[in-house]
């Protein structure tokens, strides 16, 4: 025991260690994350103010506010100016949400995925590629010259999910994971921070801890969609350096972001000059979609649009629209981290978005959703599980007090895969009582209904 005299005093964390091993403040990051991955210290945590740590441990402030910074940008704790430090919702979560291999006992009710409509338009027109003369391009190095065509048809894609770019702006990538590492990489350093919605994609999650970017919850508005007033308030407290959204069909939220709140967003990016990634992932599965964030504030922008989950998850490749500030570092990064993008799902992509076909498949999903939603709504009448009819995800909220993660492993139990809400939540932020819930992921309507059935005789259960 140290000897000042903590002995009644009413600490959140009283570690203890070994000040024989050096660096120290390596030894104090190492116990902490082991007392959270220990549940010695639970998420929310509030945890001690660091000079009452130093006190306690008789180090000096700098040890503790380094061991502090190392776990900050591993993820395991949050810092908010005014109210403290906190052990993160998310420091354990799986962000990784598809396994090595598929569970076969389980119903797939977790993973976003499309439904299959569209296969065999693409198994057609692939077949027709390889029957041309020169089909062996299709297995060769591409080259940015020979792709002038190929980004015409990127600019109809992202035209048709409300933003008009030009074809001097567009670069690709494999795959809109990609192009965020990309972005992430070329514009931030180690201990950058980005705003983002307090629960987000998870694959943006664990490209910024690899990177050591730290992702800054901004606090919503009633609605449920990021505050503007809240990110302004962070651009001018919380030292962000850009912000991440999914303005429509929010991941995994469902939330659409209102034209007015993409216009003020847009307006406080420009007054703060912070650059918007702004993820077009789920724009196509609007009929009528709202303008783009970029339509608002092109020179801050970075728009990606990807294939992946409006027409196939095989479809590894995302059209980004740059500003051209910003472009020369992103194509570097893109370069380092692809080497190429397949010439063959480039053609692939650019004719199957330029043909006919394209607004029947796209159709074709959508009709697809709304049959399998419609689904959703009978079975789950009595809950909550928000959502629009066009998109392939739900959010449901879970009765009762049991938390999202609880309820995923009961549902796992009874042979359904979901994913909590605790897989998608920020830092400090307190998750949701809910989960997300793959409609057109199950291969078939029958299989759909046997995992509703499951889910909501589970929901029944635990209302009692």
């Amino acid at each position: 025991m140290p000897s000042n005299s903590f002995k009644d005093y009413p600490m959140s964390w009283k570690p203890s260690i070994d000040k024989t091993k050096k660096p120290m403040y390596q030894v104090l990051a190492d116990q902490l994350k082991q007392d959270i991955v220990n549940e010695v210290l639970l998420p929310g945590t509030k945890l001690p103010p660091q000079r009452e740590l130093a006190d306690y441990l008789e180090v000096n402030l700098s040890t503790i506010s380094k061991a502090f910074k190392v776990c900050v940008l591993n993820g395991l704790i949050s810092a908010s100016v005014g109210s403290g430090t906190y052990v993160s919702y998310d420091a354990l979560s799986n962000a990784y949400l598809l396994e090595d291999s598929k569970p076969e006992h389980l119903i797939e009710m977790g993973a976003t995925l499309p439904d299959q409509a569209s296969f065999e338009p693409l198994l057609h027109q692939l077949k027709n590629m390889l029957q041309e003369t020169e089909y062996e391009k299709w297995f060769g190095y591409g080259r940015a010259g020979e792709s002038v065509w190929q980004k015409d048809a990127a600019v109809k894609l992202i035209r048709r999910g409300g933003f008009d770019s030009s074809v001097d702006r567009i670069l690709f990538a494999t795959g809109g994971q990609n192009a965020i590492a990309a972005t992430l990489a070329s514009l931030c350093k180690p201990g950058d921070r980005i705003g983002v919605d307090r629960h987000t994609y998870p694959g943006l999650k664990t490209v910024a801890a690899m990177l050591r970017v730290q992702l800054v919850p901004i606090r919503p508005g009633e609605n449920g969609e990021m505050s503007p007033s809240a990110l302004e308030e962070a651009c001018k407290n919380d030292n962000i350096s850009g912000i991440y959204l999914i303005p429509d069909y929010h991941n995994p939220t469902t939330i659409r972001l209102s034209v007015e709140n993409r216009k003020a967003i847009a307006e406080i990016a420009r007054t703060y000059n912070q650059f918007i990634i702004e993820d077009a992932t789920y724009h196509l599965h609007n009929e009528k979609p709202f303008p783009a964030i970029a339509s608002f504030a092109p020179e801050q922008v970075i728009h990606i649009a990807s294939l992946s989950k409006s027409i196939a998850p095989g479809l590894r490749l995302a059209y980004i629209a740059v500003p051209k500030r910003f472009k020369e570092r992103l194509a570097r990064a893109l370069y380092n981290l692809n080497i190429s993008v397949s010439p063959l799902l480039a053609e692939l992509s650019a004719r199957l978005i330029v043909s006919n076909q394209f607004e029947a498949l796209i159709e074709g999903h959508r009709e697809q959703a709304i049959r399998r939603n419609q689904v959703v709504d009978r079975y789950l009448a009595d809950f909550t599980c928000l959502g629009d009819e066009t998109g392939i995800f739900r959010w449901l909220l879970i009765p009762g007090v049991m938390k999202g993660t609880e309820f995923e492993s009961l549902a796992a139990r009874h042979g359904v895969q979901v994913y909590a809400a605790e897989r998608f939540v920020v830092g400090n932020s307190c998750p949701e009582r809910a989960v997300r819930i793959a409609v057109c992921a199950p291969e078939t309507v029958e299989k759909l209904e046997q995992g509703l059935t499951i889910i909501k005789r589970l929901l029944y259960e635990i209302s009692l």
